[in-house]
């Protein structure tokens, strides 16, 4: 049986009991976290693991598109914010350019505040 350190058993078992929201949080978090150490590898010229970085973000903004329930009108202009998110990532990521990478940084931690905001207000409704 193969061992995973502590660090990633904690993930995992965070991962495994959450609840749609809060897995929705982690992958806001997650983003932000990504997205932070981008900017360092860039800022360092470690394009390679700048260019891995980017593109969990990227997987992030496609995870977030592919799970929108379409039966609401705002998840129209959610999925057309997420389509400029994706293709400013890729744009970052060709030109290494940390001020593209700030941008989509400042979406991901508005869009992680506002969802946080909403989780308060839905638990206080329940």
């Amino acid at each position: 049986m193969i061992t995973q350190n502590p660090k990633m058993q904690v993930l995992q078992k965070q991962v495994e009991t959450a609840s749609k929201e809060e897995l929705t949080l982690m992958l806001y978090e997650g983003g932000i976290k990504f997205l932070n150490q981008a900017v360092i590898a860039v800022e360092k010229n470690d394009v390679v693991k700048a260019n891995n970085l980017i593109q969990r973000v990227e997987d992030i903004v496609r995870e977030f598109q592919i799970t929108l329930n379409h039966d609401y009108e705002v998840s129209k202009h959610l999925n057309l914010l997420y389509d400029y998110m994706y293709n400013r990532l890729v744009e970052a990521n060709l030109q290494k350019d940390v001020e593209i990478l700030n941008e989509v940084l400042g979406m991901f931690r508005e869009m992680r505040d506002t969802w946080k905001e909403a989780m308060k207000l839905a638990k206080g409704a329940s």
